[in-house]
């Protein structure tokens, strides 16, 4: 079994730091506050204790989002006014009642504009455009270049969890960010609240940008997102990012698919419908030993997962491969037979997101291990 700590050299280059670019645009832009996103990045630690995403109550995710928490909602307009809080987790409980001020105040704005720009104070112009853009695994070098115009024509952007820290930093200076994202036991909005708050900022004109990891229409959700803004008739336009499939198998030197070792692959997701620790029913039709099977946020159903596949047939030796983090700088991998992965997984400790990818295409990976014994420690 290997435990890899890696940007790997020899398989992809350096990761290129991005600077904030200001681009003009014909959308409409909020006359308010400037002090969103007014704030220096820290420092780039890439240990393996720091994130590259916007974890739950991190620093980052309440310097993007501080326009938000000011008490007086008439410092809205006011550039001085924007702190951050000073403990915020004394508020992580009340995250969504301190928000809602602000953001009908900023409904208030945006159809304000609206009125002013037609002049008579009725608007004949239809609403704003709604992207769901995907931003792939989180090396921002990974982002198509129609993803980044769409960031940095942005009124609003409403962005998930695994968005990564060096991609939010692409958002225009004078855009507003609104945080949507969701871990285990933790919901900063459900899936309907998401829903109104896309359709409410679309019908007041702005040009929202949904931002997700890896692509929205992998197990991302934008489906429901889409099907419902085009019922209320909001025009949703998609804009594909790397799903981490792709990203993480590229950056490993994983063939999913390979003449005469694997002629399909398949993309399973680990959760459970009501967040236990068994996939369901995924396994029972997975072990098929000709295919690449790809298994999304699976790290808590993977005892389950493991053992349900190769009750089904798929050999106990097959090649493994756990990966956290994929291609950031806190990329940690863990290769091991499927008989040994959960062990090996427990072992590292590793945390979420994690992809793990099982079939035998993943020994011809140049990281696999020449011996199932074998431990090896890549450093950057």
């Amino acid at each position: 079994m290997a435990v890899l700590n890696t940007k790997f050299p020899s398989l992809i280059a350096g990761t290129t730091c991005y600077s904030k670019k200001n681009h003009n645009h014909n959308s409409i832009h909020l006359q308010i506050s400037s002090c969103s996103l007014s704030y220096t990045p820290p420092s780039t630690d890439y240990s393996s204790n720091s994130s590259p995403f916007t974890e739950k109550h991190s620093v980052e995710r309440y310097q993007r989002d501080n326009w938000l928490y000011s008490k007086d909602p008439s410092s809205f307009f006011n550039t001085s006014c924007c702190s951050l809080p000073t403990d915020p987790n004394s508020i992580r409980n009340e995250d969504i009642a301190l928000q809602l001020p602000e953001l009908k105040k900023l409904l208030e704005v945006l159809r304000a504009n609206r009125q002013g720009e037609d002049g008579d104070g009725f608007s004949n112009r239809g609403p704003g455009n709604v992207f769901l853009v995907g931003t792939g695994p989180g090396d921002p070098e990974l982002l198509t270049l129609k993803a980044l115009k769409a960031i940095q024509s942005a009124d609003l952007l409403l962005y998930d969890r695994l968005v990564s820290n060096d991609v939010l930093n692409l958002v225009r200076q004078d855009a507003r960010l609104l945080y949507v994202g969701k871990t285990a036991g933790y919901h900063s909005r459900t899936q309907e609240e998401i829903h109104e708050l896309l359709l409410s900022f679309a019908e007041a004109g702005a040009n929202v940008v949904r931002l997700k990891g890896g692509d929205p229409l992998v197990f991302g959700r934008g489906g429901e997102e889409m099907d419902f803004l085009q019922h209320q008739g909001i025009q949703v336009k998609v804009i594909p990012g790397i799903t981490a499939a792709s990203g993480i198998a590229a950056e490993l030197g994983i063939p999913l698919t390979h003449r005469g070792v694997a002629n399909s692959v398949r993309f399973l997701t680990g959760h459970s419908r009501k967040g236990g620790t068994d996939p369901l029913f995924v396994a029972e039709n997975a072990a098929d030993q000709d295919c690449t099977l790809v298994v999304y946020m699976g790290l808590s159903t993977l005892p389950s997962l493991a053992q349900k596949l190769m009750r089904q047939g798929l050999p106990p030796d097959t090649p493994a491969v756990a990966v956290e983090r994929g291609t950031t700088p806190q990329q940690r991998m863990v290769f091991a037979e499927l008989h040994d992965l959960v062990d090996e997984v427990t072992s590292a400790e590793l945390l979420s997101p994690t992809l793990i990818v099982i079939g035998k295409v993943v020994a011809l990976s140049p990281l696999w291990p020449l011996s199932s014994k074998a431990v090896m420690m890549v450093e950057t």
